[in-house]
């Protein structure tokens, strides 16, 4: 079925072969959806900032996230996870800086 000059976008018999990337997406550098552990480690890094005994978690996940990359290579995530261990680390420095403060200053006012 040759296409016909007054429509150019008509179907021919013969459809042409379309590029389609065999693994992954557009999302999959950005949002690591197949490495869920280090997507959460990288929330739950945030999230410690507040709520520092979040931290604990983010650090564990992180790690199991960087495991879950290290076995298979095809998954992103790297990036999150490490932000998850380096800012769970930060929240649990920070917070038992401020919970030893108190503590002496507590100690300081009796």
């Amino acid at each position: 079925m040759p296409q016909s000059p007054d429509n150019p976008y008509r179907a021919t018999g013969n459809p042409q072969n379309v590029a389609r990337p065999t693994e992954g997406d557009a999302t999959g550098g950005l949002i690591p959806y197949k490495n869920p552990k280090a997507l959460i480690a990288y929330y739950l890094g945030i999230g410690s900032l507040l709520i520092f005994p979040l931290g604990f978690v983010s650090i564990v996940l992180g790690f199991m996230g960087l495991a879950d990359r290290k076995r298979n290579p095809v998954i992103k995530g790297s990036v999150h996870a490490w932000i998850g261990i380096v800012l769970g680390g930060l929240s649990i420095l920070c917070g038992s800086a401020i919970i030893v403060s108190l503590f002496f200053g507590a100690i300081r006012s009796m």
